[in-house]
């Protein structure tokens, strides 16, 4: 997957980090889901919890960053990233209500924290939940193995509490920035590594006849579509759903999730 360092909305993203920083300061210092830097052969970090006995029957999962859609050749799978908020998360879950279509929501630690109202509603409607990192930091691929573990971990567990128990499927690294330790990192939380094929780049609001020709144009390019439904006015990408999903309907795709 080629590298997608999101430029869209810095300043929401420089607030929200500003905000999780201190969240992280405080999981790092008392959460007992506090992760120990991985050894130097990139291995797992260890951690320590007393997590709920569901959680140790986690299944590890592939490494490698997956597209595929679980519906074939013929599937596509909608992500929507940096919810869930309180303005557009409830009008892109009904525009998806109205066609029909299940989705991979890919959450920010923070915003699931804020809202785990709006976590619990996409639960419920059958869409699926992916880590999104605690913070949406681009450049965690270059920070050291300890934070990309609290980015990680933390965000697992931020929206596994907002959700009322229901862990993510997925971790999807912002705008691309994985890591040979991240992905192994979360393939071991049962996470599979998520990239995209269509980076819709709705987040720099190019207008909505921008979205959807950008959709038409690179859906050859494979099935995973990326859209937003946080970091600033995301009323482009609702009317853009709204005539893509019948779109890829009548071009006879299926909707479906990305395999694990």
């Amino acid at each position: 997957m080629a590298r997608a360092r999101h430029n869209g909305g810095r300043g929401w993203y420089g607030k929200m980090f500003a905000a999780a920083l201190g969240v992280t300061l405080l999981a790092t210092g008392a959460s007992v889901w506090t992760a120990q830097a991985g050894s130097a052969n990139g291995s797992a970090p260890k951690t320590k919890a007393t997590a709920p006995a569901k959680q140790a029957a986690l299944k590890p999962v592939d490494v490698s960053i997956v597209h595929a859609s679980d519906k074939g050749p013929r599937g596509v799978n909608i992500t929507i990233d940096d919810g869930p908020d309180p303005t557009w998360t409830p009008q892109a879950l009904a525009v998806l209500k109205e066609f029909g279509v299940k989705a991979t929501f890919c959450m920010v630690g923070t915003q699931a924290q804020a809202h785990p109202d709006l976590v619990k509603k996409v639960v419920a409607a059958g869409h699926r939940l992916c880590d999104h990192s605690v913070s949406h930091d681009t450049t965690m691929d270059k920070k050291p193995e300890a934070y990309q573990s609290q980015e990680i971990l933390g965000a697992e567990r931020m929206i596994t509490e907002a959700s009322g128990g229901v862990r993510p499927m997925y971790y999807r690294a912002p705008g691309g920035a994985f890591t040979p330790y991240s992905r192994k990192l979360a393939a071991s939380r049962g996470m599979r590594p998520l990239g995209w094929n269509v980076d819709t780049k709705d987040f720099e609001r190019p207008g909505t006849a921008a979205i959807v020709a950008t959709v038409q144009r690179e859906l050859p390019n494979g099935p995973t579509l990326l859209f937003h439904d946080a970091g600033g006015d995301r009323s482009q990408t609702i009317e853009a759903l709204r005539e893509v999903l019948p779109w890829l309907k009548e071009q006879g795709y299926s909707f479906g999730f990305p395999v694990r």
